[in-house]
């Protein structure tokens, strides 16, 4: 996993009031955050990593604008791909106000247990290197969200929806007048080099420490009922007419799903994370065979390892969770 520090990032222009921006995580082409406008003022929704924001900064001039246009720092949730650089870009934007799920805001303020978390999951030498330092955020510039809350940006009105399932902190972004849902990582990974005939391919992001399914699933309806012409994924890229590939990200979550009960029922502990790893890579080699059958098993198994080693940690814990539930009665 690697990432641009203080590079310039590469984006593209989605629409006149919307930019889309590599932060340049891992590689090309797999983790975004958004940049908004409208009259004169600013949103970024997810920001990437802390070595991303002075990329960011000569992104906001190289478009014309200025720091202290942005009113808005918006993560989905607080993982760092999407969070780490929140506070850091707050301090450069002096007019923002940073606004998250409410369940995930106090750890925008004070990030010590967000960090070490990371570092459990990728180790100390590779959390430097891939999100740097993690400033907080000062508690007076915080908007805790809820469900159904609206932001004013510009002419413009952003609503919240609540969508646990990948993350019990999770949120989404509605922008209404262009009917377009920043949906961070509740829309699940989609690899468009894995695309084939128009017809995109997505995988479930299970990554620790709340994968919930059924929550998932009642997030997917949440968000279908809003009725988006066009969603923006973190990971990666704009994604048009969702409703038209929610199913495919449907049999995902239950296919991650049904691969971690079946080790639960087996009920060996030893090895268990490694084995959901080489089962879920066996499952997502198979489905993007039979998606596109000219795509080598290397070329996949390229794209999609790391993912899936997140994928399997998260099932992991889900299990771990699972059980200690059953344990308390």
């Amino acid at each position: 996993m690697t990432t641009m520090a203080g590079d310039k990032l590469a984006f593209t222009e989605t629409d006149a009031h919307n930019w889309c921006i590599d932060t340049g995580l891992n590689r090309p082409g797999h983790t975004a955050c958004y940049l908004l406008h409208d009259s004169g003022e600013l949103a970024f929704i997810d920001t990437g990593t802390s070595n991303n924001v002075p990329g960011l900064l000569i992104l906001i001039r190289e478009l014309g604008f200025t720091p202290e246009q942005v009113r808005w720092i918006l993560p989905t949730h607080v993982h760092l791909d999407h969070a780490g650089g929140a506070g850091a870009l707050l301090k450069h934007c002096k007019n923002a106000v940073l606004a998250t799920h409410h369940k995930g805001l106090p750890h925008m303020i004070d990030p010590a247990r967000l960090q070490q978390g990371a570092r459990d999951v990728y180790g100390r030498e590779m959390f430097q290197r891939c999100f740097g330092s993690l400033i907080p955020a000062a508690e007076e510039r915080c908007l805790a969200l809820h469900d159904g809350e609206r932001l004013s940006l510009g002419k413009r009105r952003l609503y919240f929806i609540d969508t646990p399932g990948h993350a019990n902190h999770h949120g989404c972004f509605f922008d209404q007048e262009s009917a377009s849902l920043y949906t961070g990582d509740s829309f699940g990974l989609h690899y468009r080099e894995l695309d084939h005939q128009g017809i995109p391919w997505l995988m479930a992001t299970t990554t620790p420490v709340a994968f919930d399914p059924a929550s998932w699933m009642k997030s997917l309806d949440k968000m279908m009922a809003m009725q988006p012409e066009l969603a923006c994924l973190t990971h990666f890229g704009p994604l048009r007419q969702p409703g038209n590939w929610q199913r495919q990200l449907r049999e995902s979550i239950q296919s991650h799903a049904d691969i971690a009960l079946q080790e639960e029922r087996a009920g060996v502990k030893e090895g268990r994370q490694q084995r959901l790893a080489r089962a879920l890579l066996e499952a997502a080699v198979t489905q993007v065979r039979q998606h596109n059958p000219d795509i080598s098993r290397d070329h996949i198994e390229r794209l999609l390892t790391d993912d899936i080693h997140l994928n399997s940690q998260g099932l992991d814990v889900w299990l771990a969770r699972r059980e200690k539930k059953r344990l308390a009665g």
